[in-house]
C-alpha cells in the first residue's frame, strides 16, 4: 500500500485539453466538462485518460484516475524512440522519428505532452490530418505501443541484436 502510493507520487501529471460539452435536454442545454489527462513517470510508462463531469475538478479527478489505470510502457532507446512509425487514430495520424541525442522534442501540444511525459528527450514529431487534439494524443499512445526494441526483434526473429540493428548503428571492424 505504502509503494503504491509512493508510485502516484512521482507520477508526471499534464492536463492537455479541457473542452466545455453540451447535453441537449427537455429544459435545455446541461453543460458539462471533457479532460484528457496524460500521466508518465518520465521513464518509459505512460498512460491516457478521459474525465467527464458538470465540474472541471472532478473531471481532472476521473481523468487522472482513468489515466493512472490505462499506463502501458514504452519502449525507449537511450532518450529516444528505437525506429520511425506513422500511426493513425480516427482523422489524425502521427509521424514519430527517433532523433539525435540534444535534439529535444520537436511536436506539437497532444504528441509533445504524451512523449514528454513517457520520457523521450529526443525525437521528431508530426501531426497530420485532424487536429482533434483527443485522436491526436489516442493515435500517439498507439504508436508508442507498437513501438519494438531491438532486443525484442532480435529475440522474435531468433536473431543476435547485431543483425537487427540499423545500419547507421553498427560499428565497422
Amino acid at each position: 500500500m505504502e509503494r503504491r502510493r509512493e508510485e502516484r507520487d512521482e507520477l508526471d501529471e499534464r492536463i492537455v485539453d479541457i473542452a466545455r460539452v453540451a447535453k441537449v435536454m427537455k429544459g435545455g442545454r446541461r453543460f458539462g466538462f471533457r479532460v484528457v489527462v496524460v500521466v508518465g513517470d518520465n521513464n518509459g510508462q505512460v498512460g491516457v485518460g478521459v474525465g467527464r463531469a458538470r465540474s472541471v475538478p472532478d473531471a481532472i479527478r476521473k481523468g487522472a484516475a482513468q489515466a493512472r489505470r490505462n499506463i502501458q510502457t514504452v519502449a525507449l532507446r537511450d532518450s529516444t524512440i528505437p525506429h520511425e512509425i506513422t500511426v493513425r487514430h480516427g482523422g489524425a495520424e502521427v509521424l514519430m522519428r527517433p532523433a539525435s541525442r540534444g535534439t529535444g522534442v520537436i511536436a506539437g501540444g497532444g504528441v509533445r505532452a504524451v512523449v514528454e511525459a513517457a520520457g523521450v528527450r529526443d525525437i521528431l514529431a508530426k501531426s497530420l490530418g485532424s487536429s482533434n487534439v483527443l485522436n491526436v494524443i489516442m493515435a500517439t499512445m498507439k504508436g508508442l505501443g507498437q513501438l519494438r526494441s531491438q532486443e525484442d526483434v532480435a529475440a522474435m526473429r531468433g536473431r543476435p541484436v547485431s543483425e537487427v540493428s540499423p545500419a547507421w548503428s553498427r560499428t565497422h571492424e
